[in-house]
């Protein structure tokens, strides 16, 4: 009987590859990229526990065990990186992951197409503005005569570099991450109010509901599942920033705020040459983001419908 049910699934699968082999033949190309680029490099990650030497190779550097991630858990920059890490994400969290829900609720109420338009395109424009670029704007805005100071100036405040001030270096990354990515986050937002039945705003009209109960009781709700999703993904990623960023922006005056895991790791691995400790640090830095990804994907499950699995 198994043999049998075996059989007709495999008969069921090979049917299937011949009937859609096109759209079989274009995911090939995404699943041969994710191997080679993706799985393939993984084996190098044993190189966290050995002292990897470039003449030896991988296979014949001599094994150390967990000798690098002691010494990275004592390293007397580990509270200070996996802190500022941890901040970055929590503050990121916090005023960066609704920004994109607001924009596209506010987008969803208006009726004018070409304003709504014309917003949704000046807000998505900056997401596809090299990194490079957005710091250099940065950078110019926030120099002692940049436009911010000239801004604060006019209030009575001094002007100074705000980028050589740890105190104002989140709060610029957070901000500017905020205005480049608002309008590109919104899509699926957008997108997933689209699936909301117009009847039930209809019948809330009916029943007398103004725009914030439909906002409560019907918007809200309906993109809940997207929401979650999203908030999942993001809770498991907490302990990525982005180094290109951070590396284009910070320098030794704001280490206390700006050093993170990810250009700790560059400065050790790249430039520094210590390709065993910054790969333990690398790994120690996933293991902890799947820790987080099951954690929040377990509360999810247990307190709501929607799940990553």
């Amino acid at each position: 009987m198994k043999d049998v049910t075996r059989i007709q699934k495999r008969n069921i699968i090979l049917s299937d590859i011949k009937r859609n082999k096109y759209i079989y033949i274009m995911v090939l190309a995404v699943v041969a990229w994710y191997c080679v680029f993706c799985y393939a490099p993984m084996y190098g990650v044993i190189i966290a526990f050995k002292d990897y030497s470039i003449g030896r190779g991988i296979w014949s550097s001599p094994w150390i065990g967990l000798r690098n991630f002691v010494l990275f858990f004592n390293d007397i920059n580990f509270y200070r990186i996996v802190k500022n890490t941890l901040l970055i994400n929590i503050y990121d969290i916090i005023w960066g992951f609704p920004a994109p829900i607001i924009m596209a609720l506010l987008l969803n109420e208006v009726r004018k197409k070409h304003f709504k338009k014309a917003i949704q395109t000046l807000t998505y424009l900056p997401y596809f503005i090299s990194m490079v670029v957005v710091c250099g704007i940065i950078v110019n805005f926030t120099s002692t005569n940049g436009i911010i100071n000239q801004v604060l100036a006019s209030f009575g405040f001094e002007k100074t570099n705000l980028l050589s001030k740890s105190e104002f270096f989140r709060t610029i990354y957070i901000g500017s991450g905020i205005w480049q990515n608002i309008g590109w986050g919104s899509i699926i937002y957008m997108a997933a109010l689209t699936n909301i039945n117009p009847e039930l705003y209809e019948s809330a009209v009916i029943d007398g509901a103004g725009k914030w109960k439909q906002l409560v009781h019907i918007t809200l709700p309906g993109i809940a599942s997207t929401i979650i999703v999203l908030l999942i993904l993001r809770i498991g990623s907490i302990m990525n920033v982005g180094f290109e960023k951070i590396i284009l922006l910070y320098n030794p005056l704001t280490y206390e705020t700006a050093d993170v895991i990810s250009s700790y790791v560059y400065r050790r691995g790249l430039l520094n040459a210590d390709y065993s400790y910054s790969t333990a640090i690398g790994l120690f830095n996933s293991v902890i983001n799947f820790l987080f990804l099951v954690a929040a994907n377990w509360l999810s499950k247990k307190f709501t419908e929607s799940s990553l699995w």
